[in-house]
């Protein structure tokens, strides 16, 4: 499978002597197996970037190689070109998101909009949902994605089954207060939210994204939330 070769540092491969970015899409599907989402020349060292699965590894026109797991740095500007390519390849219309099966919370005027994908019992979460609390004309929308444990189901199934449930994530991700109500509501949205997030490939938390569509995974700092939220507000 595909994820095996982005597991790996480099991997070398018998292919045809060279390949165009059709035929290198079929070596590499049918090799690894998987789908393989985009080929195109990266303009760096004669590498072709492949795009699978949510992450990005590159082969060399012939496909003889593969480089998995490694970061593409244009010493010029000192530009990560990986990351810059990977958020615009992992990027979503912002509009299709589910917001009925998320947490929403309104401060100011709400203009600015952002989402999250967190897990209860992540920490890089509490950070982040700190930082929030610092935002203001802002709304957040908070989807509930229990990926760390199954007591983070449970507290999911909690938080969602309480009568105010801003009030009662922020109790337990800021305050650390556990959630101590029943979980046996109609909760099936935190099931649906888990479907919803493999299918985009989030596979750590939080994942932030913006209303520009971008991802970006892990708890970013404040001031570059509050910059992005100014650029695309």
């Amino acid at each position: 499978m595909l994820k095996k070769v982005l597991s790996l540092t480099l991997f070398a491969a018998v292919v045809p002597a060279q390949a165009d970015e059709a035929e290198i899409r079929k070596i590499i599907e049918a090799k690894f197996g998987g789908k393989v989402e985009s080929v195109l020349k990266s303009g760096y060292l004669g590498l072709y970037e492949v795009f699978a699965e949510g992450s990005i590894f590159y082969t060399d026109e012939k496909a003889t190689a593969i480089i998995a797991g490694g970061q593409l740095i244009d010493t010029r500007t000192m530009k990560n070109v990986t990351d810059e390519r990977v958020r615009k390849l992992t990027a979503i219309r912002f509009s299709d998101l589910p917001f009925e099966r998320a947490i929403k919370q309104v401060r100011g005027d709400g203009k600015r909009v952002l989402a999250t994908f967190e897990d209860p019992n992540c920490g890089y979460c509490k950070r982040l949902a700190r930082d929030l609390q610092k935002l203001d004309n802002v709304t957040v929308y908070t989807f509930l994605y229990p990926i760390l444990s199954e007591d983070s189901v449970k507290k999911s199934n909690q938080i969602w089954c309480a009568a105010d449930r801003a009030k009662a994530w922020n109790d337990w991700i800021i305050d650390g207060k556990a959630p101590a109500g029943r979980d046996d509501c109609d909760s099936s949205v935190i099931a649906k939210n888990q479907e919803f997030g493999r299918k985009l490939n989030i596979t750590g938390t939080p994942t932030i994204f913006f209303a520009d569509g971008e991802r970006v995974p892990g708890a970013m700092p404040l001031a570059r939330i509050e910059q992005k939220l100014t650029q695309t507000k």
